[in-house]
This record gives C-alpha cells, sequence and structure tokens, in this order.
C-alpha cells in the first residue's frame, strides 16, 4: 500500500507534470542551475549520480528550498544509493532500468520509485514490482507513438518518456498518454550553464510551464 508521504510526492508529480533532469559538472554549476530552473517554474529537479558530488549538491539545494521543490535522484542502481539519497533529501528515485532492489528500497524508505523499461515485458515487470511510475526510456529515439501503444494494452501504468523531451514535442507526448515529462540536457543546458547563461535555463523552464498550462487548460 502506498504510504502517505510517497503518494503526497506522487500527487505533487503527476500536478506538475515536468521534471527537470540536471546533469553538470560539480556544485558549481549544478547548484545555480537549480535555483535557475525553480525560478522559471519547474519545481520537480532530478539530481543524477553522475553529477560529481551528487549527494552535497542534493543537500545543498534540499536545505536551500525545502518544500519549494521536489528534489529527486536520478542513475540510482543500488539499494546503498537509494539509502544516501534519501538521506540527501531525495523524494523520489529514478533508475535506467528495472532494478528491483532500488525499487524495494525505495519503497521500505517510503519514497516514489520510478524505474526504466523500454519494451512491454520490461514496463511490466517494474510495474507488478510496484513500481509507482515507469520511465521510458530512451523516448526520443522511440517517438510519441510508441508510447501511445504502449498505453493501449497499458492503461493503468503511469508513463514518463525521458530522453530528447524538448519545447518541440513536448506537447505530442502529453497528447500520447505521458503522466509527466522528463526534460535533460535541452533545458539543463550544459553549455549555458558553463558560460553562467543561468538564464538560459530560467526561460526553458518558464516554456516548459506555458507547454503544460496549455495542455492542461484543452483538456479541462
Amino acid at each position: 500500500m502506498t504510504g502517505s508521504r510517497r503518494q503526497d510526492v506522487i500527487d505533487q508529480l503527476i500536478s506538475t507534470r515536468a521534471v527537470a533532469v540536471l546533469r553538470a559538472d560539480g556544485a558549481s554549476t549544478a547548484v545555480p542551475a537549480v535555483h535557475a530552473i525553480l525560478a522559471g517554474g519547474v519545481r520537480a529537479i532530478e539530481v543524477t549520480m553522475t553529477v560529481p558530488d551528487a549527494y552535497d549538491v542534493m543537500r545543498r539545494v534540499a536545505s536551500a528550498e525545502g518544500d519549494s521543490m521536489i528534489l529527486g535522484a536520478g542513475t540510482v542502481v543500488t539499494a546503498e544509493q537509494v539509502d544516501a539519497c534519501v538521506d540527501a533529501g531525495a523524494r523520489f528515485i529514478v533508475s535506467p532500468a528495472c532494478c528491483f532492489d532500488v525499487i524495494d528500497r525505495a519503497h521500505a524508505l517510503d519514497v516514489v520509485a520510478i524505474p526504466g523499461a523500454m519494451t512491454p515485458t520490461e514496463v511490466l515487470a517494474a510495474w507488478n514490482r510496484g513500481a509507482d511510475m515507469v520511465k521510458i526510456f530512451p523516448a526520443a529515439r522511440l517517438g510519441p507513438e510508441y508510447l501511445s501503444d504502449l498505453r493501449g494494452p497499458l492503461p493503468e501504468i503511469p508513463l514518463v518518456p525521458t530522453g530528447g523531451i524538448t519545447d518541440q514535442n513536448g506537447r505530442a507526448y502529453l497528447d500520447a498518454g505521458a503522466t509527466l515529462l522528463c526534460f535533460g540536457s535541452w533545458l539543463a543546458d550544459r553549455a549555458a550553464m558553463a558560460a553562467g547563461r543561468y538564464e538560459v535555463l530560467t526561460e526553458r523552464a518558464r516554456t516548459i510551464r506555458d507547454l503544460v498550462s496549455e495542455y492542461e487548460e484543452a483538456h479541462r
């Protein structure tokens, strides 16, 4: 059964419809990137384990932003990483594949588990293990039509396309039935971060919020 804290985070994620997936060269760019994305209105931010000192980055932004953000951890592949991420403030855990140990440990700690999958067999295996949502990766290689095809026989499973999502194709994935959209390198533009142009991230986050608002307005 879903715990109350976990369900609260699920509800918040579904409400926000968008997650920023942050890959950066270290805390010096990752922390201001988080602040810039939040300023643009995207509240759910996933700090990946590929960021150097990722746990420190999570602690710093969790301490600074508190409940103004929904902090997640990405590229999590072991139960031990789940422990460290939750200790650092993560409230949802994302994996690149269907890692049963990660799902189990996340739920033991009452946090959201979003494992990765591609095929219908993998999606169903993740869901049957207790995944709260299933990440479809790599989404752009497969296209929104593939997401729609998965939704046909598996309509009850919340799907989260990740990989290559931009302002140009995001609406198509929502129309295809995506529960959340994960925006990675297009939003968290590493060249812009390296140049100190964090306003680029803020503007793109605002574009995402407008995209989501337009979708929700059209479906009221």
